[in-house]
């Protein structure tokens, strides 16, 4: 028997994707290929990996124990990369980020910038997602994140509070209290911003639903409705006003995130300690004390 590398993989990505079709997109292969390379496998093996269904593909025991082991073989290639990484001296090499979209546009991207000026050697490859990556797996080498529970397999430094409240357009009527809501939908941070909006405003109330934060700053502009933004964007765009003081129950802490393997590789701490210093004045505008238009 030589199964090489590549074939656990497959097994593995069939295995946590249920069909072929999805296992082969995640790497980059066509299914007819995956088809081919799973049949082989199996002829190799002399046993069946995969029992196959109208709902997907269900793995046998066999299958099972390869997946198992292809996820016990991913670990020690990234706890390699890891110790190799943070080996490292001199800030080199790629640094993988990543962020949710309101925080890459309105924080991140102009640090990128000078951090990039000061670190030639480092090249950044930004993620842009509202979900949280594996950091163990190395999807990102380090996270910024707006969380109140960081996960307790990450080390990191606590940036501030982001705090938020209520906006409306600057030009809205002095008494909201009839006005449309825009607000993100119960996917979003465990429906604790629906919640919000749900307490103060009928459903029929409810203008537009978002599955994320983003839009939200252009909705409320746009006159769609008011609602829920943090201090950090809304207190400075001319064409919105404060309609509440900071929404205690709203309020969000920004992390910056990586994996204790990866805490000393020179990169890595090189970001994490100038995104820190960049924040630091940024702190009476995330906290919602910089002053904003209040109705």
């Amino acid at each position: 028997m030589s199964v090489v590398w590549d074939e656990f993989r497959l097994v593995r990505a069939i295995a946590d994707r249920g069909g072929l079709t999805p296992a082969a997109a995640h790497l980059g292969i066509n299914p007819s290929t995956a088809f081919r390379r799973l049949a082989a496998v199996e002829a190799e093996l002399g046993a069946r990996l995969f029992e196959r269904h109208r709902s997907g593909y269900v793995p046998t025991p066999a299958g099972e124990a390869m997946a198992a082991a292809a996820a016990r073989m991913e670990e020690e290639v990234a706890r390699f990369d890891r110790e190799v990484a943070d080996r490292a001296q001199t800030p080199s090499g790629l640094l993988r980020v990543t962020a949710a979209a309101t925080l890459v546009t309105d924080l991140l991207m102009p640090m990128l910038g000078r951090f990039r000026a000061r670190f030639r050697q480092v090249q950044i490859e930004l993620v842009t997602s509202e979900e949280a990556l594996n950091l163990s797996r190395r999807d990102a080498d380090v996270a910024l994140r707006a969380t109140r529970e960081p996960p307790s397999n990450l080390v990191g430094r606590r940036l501030g509070t982001i705090a938020w409240a209520v906006y409306g357009p600057a030009q809205g009527k002095a008494d909201d209290a009839d006005a449309d809501w825009v607000s993100p939908s119960e996917a979003v941070a465990g429906g604790l911003f629906a919640r919000f909006v749900a307490a103060r405003a009928g459903p029929e109330r409810v203008a537009l639903r978002l599955n994320s934060v983003q839009g939200l700053c252009e909705a409320i502009c746009e006159g769609v409705g008011i609602g829920p933004l943090p201090c950090y964007r809304g207190d400075r765009i001319a064409g919105l006003r404060r309609l509440s003081g900071p929404e205690p129950e709203l309020a969000g802490t920004l992390w910056l995130l990586t994996h204790p393997d990866l805490r000393h590789a020179a990169r890595v701490r090189a970001f994490m300690d100038h995104v820190a210093a960049e924040v630091a004045p940024l702190r009476p505008a995330m906290e919602g004390r910089a002053g904003g238009r209040s109705a």
